[in-house]
């Protein structure tokens, strides 16, 4: 529990502690939703609108790879389509929209920082000892989901979405809103899964999961990641393969990192009883 100057904080003061993290937190994503507005055209033109175009840099590996393995199929966004709006208001829902997600992943390792700093002061020092760290891999994980989701996932899906055709008499015209939120919730989404390592130790440290549990779901894992990278990558074997083998090592990941969890339990818990026998 909290302390203050005389002594534990009541039920009342860690609402207004928590209310105060989390005003701080929503403060920090408005600041950065802001500078994403007022940079938008770097954000929209450089960032957004690239993974559509043949040079954009996943774009470009996927066609060096048709070449090397002689199958035109694996090349992907080889003919950009054209964007359109149709909404009197779309782009400047569009901007508004886009500048929130972006001040939400910019602020992302702050409101994790704000979190940790209300929870921290409930741990005991030994724990707080071994939990030194976590604010920095929280976010690692979580912009390395985004990277992966932006320079993989939302590439292919792009492909596979936009050439996607069941009549030859109906012409795909990509709607802006409907383009831009799919790049911003795959690379959103990506973001969140990736921090299945970190929820893993977590659930492990309150002893929600265990090993076993995750071993002996582990045939059901593979075959829900197979079904996503089925969705959301164009139909051949090598781009589902690419997008599953990593989404399957997080979870192998989740697996080792409970496995530490539990043995550190297990030493501390037989810790106080080697020392009362001596």
């Amino acid at each position: 529990m909290k302390k203050g100057e005389q002594g534990e904080m009541s039920f009342l003061q860690h609402l207004e502690e928590l209310r105060w993290h989390i005003i701080r937190s929503v403060l920090a994503i408005v600041f950065f939703a802001i500078l994403a507005f007022i940079y938008d055209k770097i954000i929209f033109d450089n960032i957004l609108i690239a993974p559509r175009n043949p040079t954009f840099f996943t774009n470009r590996m996927f066609a060096h790879l048709a070449e090397l393995l002689h199958s035109p199929s694996i090349r992907i966004n080889d003919k950009p389509f054209q964007l359109i709006n149709t909404d009197m208001s779309g782009q400047f829902s569009a901007d508004m929209w886009i500048s929130l997600i972006a001040g939400v992943i910019l602020a992302f390792p702050f409101v994790i920082w704000e979190f940790w700093r209300f929870v921290a002061p409930a741990l005991h020092s030994k724990e707080r000892q071994n939990a030194r760290g976590a604010v920095l891999a929280i976010s690692g994980l979580f912009f390395t989901g985004v990277l992966f989701g932006y320079y993989l996932i939302a590439p292919l899906s792009i492909h596979f979405l936009g050439t996607y055709s069941v009549s030859s008499q109906i012409t795909n015209m990509i709607n802006l809103n409907s383009y831009f939120s799919t790049i911003a919730s795959v690379s959103l989404a990506s973001g969140l899964i990736f921090e299945l390592p970190a929820v893993a130790y977590f659930l492990a440290k309150i002893d929600v999961i265990s090993t076993s549990f995750l071993k002996k779901y582990r045939k059901h894992s593979i075959i829900v990641i197979l079904i996503v990278a089925a969705i959301i990558t164009p139909p051949d074997v090598f781009s589902q393969t690419l997008v599953a083998i990593p989404l399957y090592m997080l979870f192998e990941v989740s697996i080792l990192i409970v496995a530490v969890v539990q043995r550190n339990k297990k030493k501390a818990a037989e810790a106080p009883e080697e020392e009362s026998q001596e």
